[in-house]
Parts: C-alpha cells; sequence; structure tokens
C-alpha cells in the first residue's frame, strides 16, 4: 500500500493540527503615541507655567544679583507705585499688615517674605513697610527684582552757553 503525498499531510485520525498564516498576539505596547502625547504636554507646560506667575503688575527695579532659591512658599509684598500694598494678590491697609502676615505665616515667623516694590514707589513707602516687617519679628525679608543691568540714568546735558 503506497501513501500519496495528500495522505502523508492529511490530518485525520493523526491527531495533527495544520498551522494557520496567523501570526501569535503581540506582547509589546506601542510607545509612540505615548510619547507623542508627552512631548505635546511637555511643550503645553512650558509655554504655560510663566503665566501661573500672575500677581499685581509692578515695574521691578533691575540688578545683576542672582535668584534665591528657597524650599517653603514665600508670602509676596506687592507695593505699588502710588503706595497701595497687597499681600499675594489682595490689597491691605498699612496698619493691618502686621496682623494679616503673621496669621499667613502661622506659627513660623522665619517664613520668606518676598516685598516687590515698583521701582517709581517712593523710598519712603518701601522703608515704612520694610520696617512694619521686621518690627512684626519677621527675619527672612528679600527684595525682589529684575534681573539684567541696573537701570542707567541719562547722561547730564551741558549748560547752554558753555
Amino acid at each position: 500500500m503506497a501513501l500519496s503525498t495528500s495522505d502523508a499531510f492529511s490530518t485525520r485520525g493523526r491527531g495533527r493540527r495544520r498551522r494557520r498564516g496567523r501570526r501569535g498576539a503581540l506582547s509589546e505596547i506601542n510607545v509612540t503615541p505615548l510619547v507623542d502625547v508627552m512631548l505635546v504636554l511637555l511643550i503645553v507646560f512650558m509655554i504655560s507655567a510663566p503665566l501661573l506667575t500672575v500677581g499685581v503688575p509692578v515695574e521691578l527695579p533691575k540688578t545683576e544679583a542672582g535668584a534665591v532659591n528657597d524650599e517653603r512658599q514665600p508670602l509676596t509684598l506687592t507695593i505699588r507705585r502710588d503706595g497701595q500694598v497687597f499681600i499675594q494678590q489682595s490689597p491691605i491697609a498699612l496698619g493691618d499688615l502686621d496682623v494679616r502676615l503673621k496669621a499667613l505665616a502661622g506659627d513660623g515667623l522665619d517664613r520668606p517674605i518676598y516685598v516687590r516694590a515698583d521701582g517709581g514707589a517712593p523710598y519712603s513707602y518701601v522703608a515704612e513697610v520694610m520696617a512694619r516687617l521686621s518690627t512684626s519679628g519677621f527675619t527672612k525679608i528679600d527684595l525682589i527684582t529684575d534681573t539684567g543691568a541696573p537701570n542707567e540714568k541719562p547722561a547730564a546735558s551741558a549748560p547752554a552757553g558753555a
């Protein structure tokens, strides 16, 4: 009895199954869409992060000092050109300044206070606010300025007829 080639590969009675042309399931995750989404989110956060530091608009004086690093969230005190004082973004009367700051600082009088004074604000306003802060017991008071070269004064003109 001779076997034909079709009988040799038949599965009748032998328990063998023929493999189909299908592949097995992929066990790898395609990370390309994940990377695309993460890059878009990174760009969005890089653009929106500077916009999150919203405050009272003032023109800060320019200095050559570097930035200060601190771990705790500081309290921000802003003095506008007209002498109006703000804690964070809320306006406050100068007489209520120490009580309100102590309430915000809690028991930590060593919490940093950033004073942002407009460059055109009179020196007497800034000095009075700083004096009230120091007599209230706050020890870490920092003046905030823009980085860069200091504002240059215009050159004095020569007297007429000289």
